[in-house]
């Protein structure tokens, strides 16, 4: 009997020029919505034909449909959601934060990242290649109202555009899914109308709901992108005991298996990662303080890093953490920090770990976290081609 290693990424792929000319003029009243519309459609045909052309499995639009108007990415992932809510607004002069609930953990600013600060010399420096300045400016809203959910028409776009781009490339519904962001991770932004930082992320909960439902009533899968859950652990100037960051954390993961009850599990992928930004990652947290609450969000897809130099390692976690029935893993194998192309022997290996602890019909190959933005278009390509072939490797040895 032959089994194949099923193969995926992330879900960020490398914009084309044509694309980030259109999310451009639209921006600024020169491109209609409806011109937009057959732009995205036409783009997601091509980023999903040339997914299936290198062998992966479980595609999906590149994210086309999260606007976009420079090639830098940092940020966008998280950005694009700003654009369908209400109740969000740019503000000059902030108010007064809403307090934290007492004994609760607060997160700091973006600036106040520990390992910002401990290579605070690096990240100033033009010629390090981490330098801060380089990316867009950041310019969040904050929630100034109640929040409600404005994408409908934006979603139903991006779902018809895939389902389209699937039946053209001969697969099926089953095999695309789209890229939603947690209610956590949405949440890192001012609260300057809700009661407390814990009652924002019920309400982002609640809306963003109607996007995951959306995704999985047209029989695709939804990628929760839920950078939140290691990421946040970067964000306190000083170190929390792990025990109240678990805590800080389960009220999330709580609210996120709201905003997925009544939705097949099966239709559900939960992305953890430690953040998409080159540098040293000095102080993240290690995964095995937070991978039982990840296994338990209402979702049988985790995908996490596997792959940079700083997570490789906790492979071995999995000797000892017993992966839930109907879950299966989702292992970077390739990574989106560092421009070298990794070689499909040593792609092959790093699935073979896991498919020799879970069983291969368990794990699905994948990338770290999203290329699009993040290193060269072409670079990010080669690395999809490696990451296929090593998948390629393993399952004519297995």
């Amino acid at each position: 009997m032959t089994t194949s290693i099923r193969t995926t990424h992330v879900g960020s792929l490398p914009r084309t020029d044509t694309l980030l000319k259109a999310n451009a003029d639209h921006a600024t009243g020169a491109l209609s919505d409806s011109d937009l519309a057959a732009v995205v459609r036409s783009e997601t045909d091509a980023v999903v034909a040339k997914q299936a052309e290198l062998g992966i499995t479980i595609v999906n639009d590149g994210e086309y449909g999260h606007a976009m108007t420079e090639k830098v990415d940092y940020g966008a992932w998280w950005s694009y959601s700003f654009t369908r809510f209400a109740g969000l607004e740019l503000l000059d002069e902030l108010p007064p934060r809403k307090p934290t609930p007492a004994g609760k953990l607060e997160l700091d600013a973006m600036t106040d990242r520990r390992d910002w600060v401990a290579f605070a010399d690096a990240y100033s420096d033009p010629t390090s290649g981490i330098h801060l300045a380089t990316r867009r400016p950041w310019s969040f809203p904050a929630l100034t109202g109640e929040l409600s959910y404005t994408g409908q028409e934006v979603v139903a776009r991006d779902i018809a555009s895939l389902k389209e781009a699937l039946a053209k490339a001969g697969k099926p519904v089953s095999e695309g899914f789209v890229a939603s962001i947690s209610p956590a991770a949405a949440a890192r932004i001012g609260n300057y109308y809700y009661e407390d930082d814990e009652a924002a992320v019920w309400a982002w909960a609640e809306a963003l709901r109607e996007e995951y439902k959306a995704i999985t009533d047209a029989g695709l899968t939804v990628q929760i992108d839920a950078p939140d859950l290691t990421e946040s652990w970067d964000q306190f100037k000083v170190e929390p005991a792990i025990e109240d960051y678990r805590r800080f954390s389960a009220v999330r993961i709580e609210a996120l298996n709201h905003a997925l009850e009544g939705i097949d599990p099966d239709l559900v992928r939960y992305h953890v990662c430690w953040g998409s930004w080159h540098g040293p990652h000095s102080t993240d947290l290690e995964f095995r303080h937070v991978v039982d609450l990840a296994l338990a969000v209402n979702a049988n897809g985790l995908t996490f890093e596997a792959a940079n130099a700083r997570h490789e390692h906790e492979w071995k976690i999995w000797k000892d953490v017993e992966l839930p029935e109907g879950k299966y893993l989702i292992p970077g194998v390739v990574s989106h920090a560092t421009n070298v192309v990794e070689h499909p022997e040593l792609v092959a290996d790093r699935i073979t770990r896991f498919a020799e602890l879970v069983g291969p019909e368990r794990v699905v190959a994948s990338t770290d976290c999203g290329l699009g933005g993040r290193i060269h278009s072409h670079i990010a390509w080669a690395k999809l081609a490696s990451l296929t072939e090593g998948a390629r490797l393993v399952s004519e040895r297995l």
